[in-house]
């Protein structure tokens, strides 16, 4: 029984550490500022590559070409890959921008980035990648280059909902909210590195052609659904070199938000099954910073071994319950570490000036974790189980600027 004990001691302490560090890294944070945000927007504009990565729907696209043509920006490139598609004529012309169907069909999304970067009408300073569904605010690429011109090699935007229209996707966007503010902002702000959304982010080319060429990329390419997702293979591979991701809070990305509970497990199987598989390169992220003295891994492995939400409340409230009868201090401290971490959700939110529909569908986010929990039973099979996550909102910028207002 003492050694039982001594294991739930440690687990506890574990599990308590993972819900305080939020709130004392935000509170951190409030003592650093954005050494990029205020500056004047320099004249000399980057060039960038923007790719817009399609899985069978090429329609979904459009508003996000679209919207990168109404950038306040003149100095970049579109590429748009329609993998899996097929159609006569995609409906938008412009001097900068290309459109590819590949044949046969990659069935990947770095294939198509690679396929994208193969036929670069020139050679662009930095790669800006987006998802199908994605709309650039109009000011994205001109915040994006603020932090370039200040010496950034990778830069990661806000992502943020361009749907609120269910519970589910009011729980998705909060989730969003959080993670945004502690695993990215505050990271950037206390010196570390932000966390990479997977989308809306700016790399140098030439820095991201070498992640590319990666022995993780190469591998991936024949590993199929079990590939590790493509960006935790890019934030490891610049975490490992020490490379700093920094992040533009105000390059806004708008992104589609789950709006079913089928789309949450079909989402979240995949994101929980790459959790898992990437624990290892955390772990040695944490371990370069330690044995190297760098804070920037030493945080960015913390921040990335942590659990994701759902599991790390579920388990920490079961420790707490089980703690009361075996080990009363132990109950007690994650009680008060469950408190610290749910006041943390709630400051967050009000830091990031979240909209009403997310307070008010803040009594859904149960829902939300459910079909997370049934979501871990998808994960033994990725091959048969997982599906890309489909997007049938095709909406403009102007509308989603004007529900905004």
């Amino acid at each position: 029984m003492n050694v039982l004990n001594i294991i739930f001691v440690v687990i506890s302490i574990l599990f308590a550490g993972f819900l305080v560090l939020p709130f004392l890294i935000v509170l951190l944070s409030r003592f650093f500022k954005d050494p990029v945000a205020k500056q004047d927007f320099p004249q000399e504009e980057t060039d960038f590559g923007c790719i817009i990565t399609a899985y069978k729907n090429e329609d979904i696209t459009k508003p996000g070409v679209q919207a990168l043509l109404k950038q306040h920006y003149k100095n970049f490139e579109i590429y748009v890959v329609c993998d899996g598609c097929s159609f006569d004529d995609y409906g938008i012309e412009s001097d900068n921008l290309s459109v590819f169907v590949p044949d046969p069909a990659l069935n990947l999304k770095a294939k198509s980035i690679i396929y994208a970067m193969d036929r670069f009408k020139r050679k662009h300073e930095y790669t800006v990648v987006f998802d199908a569904d994605n709309l650039a605010h109009p000011d994205f690429l001109k915040v994006l280059n603020k932090y370039v011109k200040a010496g950034n090699r990778s830069v990661q935007g806000q992502r943020t909902a361009k749907n609120l229209d269910t519970v589910y996707a009011c729980a998705d966007a909060t989730g969003e909210f959080y993670k945004n503010y502690i695993e990215r902002l505050v990271p950037y702000l206390i010196k570390s590195s932000s966390v990479i959304s997977g989308s809306g982010m700016a790399v140098e080319t030439d820095l991201y052609r070498g992640y590319l060429d990666s022995p993780e990329i190469q591998l991936g390419k024949e590993k199929w659904k079990k590939m590790l997702q493509e960006d935790k293979i890019l934030q490891n591979y610049l975490l490992r070199k020490n490379e700093k991701i920094a992040y533009a809070w105000d390059a806004i990305v708008y992104d589609e938000k789950v709006t079913t509970g089928e789309q949450v497990e079909t989402q979240r199987s995949r994101w929980l099954y790459s959790y898992f598989q990437n624990l290892p390169n955390s772990t040695g992220i944490f371990l370069r910073g330690l044995f190297g003295l760098s804070w920037n891994q030493i945080l960015f492995g913390m921040i990335t071994f942590s659990p994701p939400l759902f599991i790390l409340l579920f388990f920490a409230g079961i420790m707490a319950l089980i703690g009361l009868f075996v080990n009363l201090k132990m109950g007690i401290l994650l009680f008060c570490s469950l408190a610290v971490f749910a006041g943390t959700i709630l400051w967050t939110l009000k830091l990031s000036k979240a909209p009403k529909e997310i307070w008010s569908a803040l009594w859904g986010l149960p829902l939300f974790v459910l079909k997370q929990v049934t979501a871990l039973f998808k994960m033994a099979n990725p091959n048969k189980n997982f599906k890309h996550t489909e997007h049938k909102r095709p909406v403009s910028i102007d509308e989603v600027l004007e529900n905004e207002k």
